[in-house]
């Protein structure tokens, strides 16, 4: 795509984002932007002019460029973030911070995070709902970091949007936990807010929290079905309180049959002792793969971990035993066969 296409695309843009103004139809600036950013050179530098232009809205389509291009580009995530972070000090207008912070959480860099940590205080509640969702590509792993403290406090924001939000990120895509985070988490429990409320639970359920089962199965009983998230989470619960309601859904591709199979102990008792039978067989056939089980903290999932002289292997153990019919000596020899091909 030539450089002077994109500049024809992100005029049609300019054009669909005026008019959108008068009639909340945004449809049409989205693809014109989303196609503009193909091109990830062209993109960059026009993006990089919108930003520092007088008009709000041209600023908006410099943002939201940007955040397209980083989405589809690696190799401008840096330069865009340099950028957005020396623009965010001189901007005021909330629409613009909106697309600011949208576009910083897609450069996947941490010099985003002191940014999002003060618009977190904005007084625009859609520029903090946008900052509540953006902090989940920027999180720094660190339980007491800025990014966590500022979500704690926006998941007890007077907005039931931001706290939903929030609570989101903080409970379902931080992999974090702390008593901080629980305290928030379970406050967000009696949230007047059905979705906060919910996102309270799952979160907890994701740190193994006792407090969430009875909980979680008041979710798993309403009578209007549970969301895929709540399957998700009382699979990574994992216990048998929850067996009884989980029985009640139909198996299907929303997380039901593994989350019934996680929280079943005679299950969860077959998967253990095969696992162990696989790795022992591993160990018999290529003591060399150094072959271990493991389990992720914030997921209920047993992978099959390998190291070998040309790089390293991991298989879901359900998923192996499965093309196995089930037989760990059958599952290591599929490993082994895989391996040398």
């Amino acid at each position: 795509m030539e450089t002077g296409t994109v500049a024809e695309l992100v005029g049609q843009a300019l054009a669909a984002a005026r008019a959108a103004v008068e009639t909340d139809d945004w449809d049409e600036y989205g693809t014109l932007l989303w196609r503009a950013a193909a091109d990830w050179a062209g993109a960059l530098q026009i993006g990089l002019e919108l930003i520092g232009s007088d008009d709000l809205i041209e600023r908006e389509t410099g943002c939201d460029l940007l955040c397209n291009a980083s989405d589809q580009n690696e190799a401008v995530r840096a330069e865009t973030a340099t950028a957005l972070v020396a623009h965010s000090e001189r901007e005021t207008e909330g629409h613009v911070l909106w697309s600011l912070a949208r576009a910083t959480e897609r450069t996947y860099d941490q010099r985003a995070v002191p940014v999002l940590v003060s618009l977190a205080g904005h007084p625009d509640a859609e520029v903090r709902r946008q900052v509540a969702s953006s902090f989940a590509g920027v999180i720094t792993g660190l339980a007491d970091g800025p990014d966590i403290r500022a979500l704690i406090k926006l998941t007890r924001d007077q907005d039931p949007d931001v706290r939903n939000w929030a609570t989101f990120t903080l409970g379902f895509q931080a992999e974090v936990d702390s008593p901080a985070i629980r305290a928030a988490l379970w406050e967000r429990t009696t949230d007047e807010n059905a979705d906060a409320r919910e996102e309270g639970i799952r979160g907890l359920a994701r740190r193994h929290d006792p407090r969430a089962v009875p909980l979680l199965a008041e979710l798993l009983d309403n009578a209007a079905g549970a969301h895929v998230h709540t399957f998700s989470a009382a699979q990574i619960m994992g216990v048998p309180e929850l067996l009884p309601a989980l029985l009640e859904y139909e198996p299907d591709g929303a997380g039901v049959t593994a989350a019934v199979n996680a929280c079943d102990p005679v299950h969860r008792a077959q998967l253990d002792a095969s696992a162990w039978d696989l790795v022992s067989a591993l160990h018999q056939l290529r003591p060399d793969l150094d072959a271990a089980v493991y389990m992720e903290r914030f997921d209920r999932d047993l992978s099959l971990s390998l190291v070998a002289t040309f790089g390293s292997s991991i298989y879901d153990v359900e998923a192996l035993l499965a093309r196995a019919d089930g037989d760990p000596l059958r599952a290591a020899e599929l490993v082994v066969t895989d391996l040398a091909t």
